[in-house]
């Protein structure tokens, strides 16, 4: 029984196995057989779930309920004032490193800027969170200009800070403790530039958003900076100007015929590409923009005042050698008369025994004060100017045009101002008058007073008219465009009275101070 029972064990199944049926052409299994097997998985037989909506950045409100958003930006904002400050990597140059240290990059002030930017703008639409983020900001931004401030007044103190004073030819660039120096105030005008596009710092209110101490803090870093190294330039350049004034002999300049200009404008030629260098790398940032245009206008300012008051000096006469030597030219030789050829035509000419004659002197060129006039108003005009991207801006941009086109006008002055005060009838007068007053428009009367007063060969004192020393005067009414205009009426009225009472006939100048007064 037992064997019988183990046999069946192994006995196949009482229903034999069918073969497997042809593959028909319609049939999905056969097909999938010539795919790969990758296209056989499960995966391809579930339906496609749909794409995950993209979650929604909670509401600024739901952060400040839980307060988890404002301790988040807290941290970094401190972490972002943390790396704007560290040292940057690679390997330091040997004329920027100062202490081991290298200067703070250009463009760390602007990437936290924008940070801030981004995160206000973000919450503009919530007043609260605003004004959150803002009191956010005090804590990190108090920490970094305490930073800079002791990083910066080592530098300060140091005495290679100003040594040299301006920038020259043999030393262009400048050393290794001004660069940290600016770059510290680059990185602070930066920052600025963010406070100035949210209008932060400017409320007087403790209610407001308590910046204006920050705001402060980092003008201060820009100013104790970039002051000494912009007056520095200034101080060089004041004595060089202010030598435009003195009648000395002029310099033939090269490549231009008959063309002599002052010795102060043959030296700026030299200076003024490498202060201009050096001023756009101090006054790179908005804040140094109303220094910059101060710095402008007050060395036109000088330029006028000395090439006003430079006394004229007299042409040379003619040589009567010079005079005699081209009639000589022109004409016959005074040995023979005027109708008998010379001697010359008719005879071989012989070596003369008689040592040549010394050259004929020919007078150079004298001075001219319109000439120089132009020459210093192409210096200056190359010289950086604000930017007109702000309101502030835009108005010391028009305060430094207004200069430049009087130090123009005032070249134009010079040479027309002999010719306007002349008269040759009595209808000329008014027209010359009118003539000098469209050309004096953009100059300041009392600079061109002294021209005009010149050219018409009146030497008026000012101890006589004024009452006061020619130093007093300067000092009390040129010490700039503003006080020229205040003080234009009652010293012109005191001229205009000195004249007409005075045996001097001037017409034309008379009735030009009367429209002068008039205004």
């Amino acid at each position: 029984m037992h064997s019988l029972k183990n046999p069946l064990s192994f006995r196949p199944s009482s229903r034999p196995t069918s073969p497997a049926p042809p593959s028909r052409p319609d049939s999905g299994i056969g097909m999938e057989r010539s795919r790969p097997l990758t296209k056989l998985s499960l995966n391809n037989l579930r339906r496609a779930s749909p794409a995950p909506l993209s979650t929604p950045t909670p509401a600024p409100h739901t952060l400040v309920q839980d307060g988890s958003y404002l301790e988040m930006l807290s941290l970094k904002l401190s972490e972002a004032v943390s790396r704007a400050v560290t040292q940057p990597s690679g390997t330091p140059a040997m004329n920027d490193v100062v202490s081991g240290k290298k200067p703070i990059p250009s463009g760390r002030g602007s990437t936290l800027g924008a940070l801030i930017v981004s995160e206000l703008k973000a919450a503009s639409g919530n007043p609260h969170l605003h004004r959150a983020i803002v009191r956010s900001l005090h804590k990190p931004l108090s920490v970094l200009l305490g930073s800079l401030s002791s990083m910066m007044l080592p530098l300060l103190s140091s005495s290679a800070f100003l040594t040299p004073p301006a920038p020259t030819v043999q030393s262009p660039h400048p050393n290794a403790v001004q660069l940290h120096a600016i770059a510290i105030a680059t990185f602070a005008g930066e920052l600025l530039e963010t406070f100035d596009e949210l209008n932060l710092g400017h409320d007087n209110d403790v209610r407001g958003d308590g910046l204006k101490g920050i705001r402060e803090g980092l003008v201060s870093v820009v100013s104790r900076v970039i002051n000494p190294l912009v007056g520095g330039i200034r101080r060089e350049l004041v004595p060089i100007i202010d030598a435009l004034e003195l009648s000395i002999p002029g310099k033939m300049t090269l490549g231009v015929k008959n063309v002599v200009l002052h010795s102060s404008v043959l030296t700026l030629q030299s200076i003024i590409p490498i202060y201009t260098q050096a001023l756009r790398r101090y006054t790179s940032s908005r804040t140094a923009q109303n220094l910059l245009a101060t710095f402008v206008i007050s060395l036109v300012w000088r330029s006028m005042v000395a090439l006003c008051h430079r006394p004229t000096t007299p042409s040379p006469p003619s040589s009567p050698g010079l005079i005699s030597a081209t009639k000589k030219r022109r004409n016959s030789p005074s040995s023979t008369p005027p109708l008998t050829p010379p001697a010359s035509r008719f005879t071989i000419k012989l070596p003369s025994s008689r040592p040549p004659s010394p050259p004929i002197p020919v007078s150079a060129p004298s001075l001219s004060p319109s000439t120089d006039a132009r020459a210093i108003y192409d210096l200056l005009v190359t010289l950086p100017t604000p930017v007109a991207e702000t309101e502030s801006g835009r108005l010391a941009r028009e305060a430094v045009d207004e200069a430049m086109n009087g130090l123009h006008a005032l070249a134009d002055l010079f040479d027309a101002a002999h010719h306007l005060l002349k008269v040759t009838s009595d209808s000329t007068i008014e027209d010359h008058a009118l003539e000098l007053e469209r050309l004096t428009e953009k100059i300041p009367t009392l600079i061109a007073l002294p021209v005009l007063l010149r050219a018409q060969n009146l030497d008026i004192r000012s101890e006589v008219v004024l009452g006061l020393s020619e130093e007093d005067y300067r000092n009390s009414c040129l010490t700039g465009f503003g006080r020229a205009d205040e003080c234009a009426t009652p010293v012109g009225l005191r001229v205009h009275d000195h004249i007409r009472t005075s045996e001097n006939t001037a017409p034309v100048l008379l009735a030009w101070l009367e429209k002068e007064i008039a205004e």
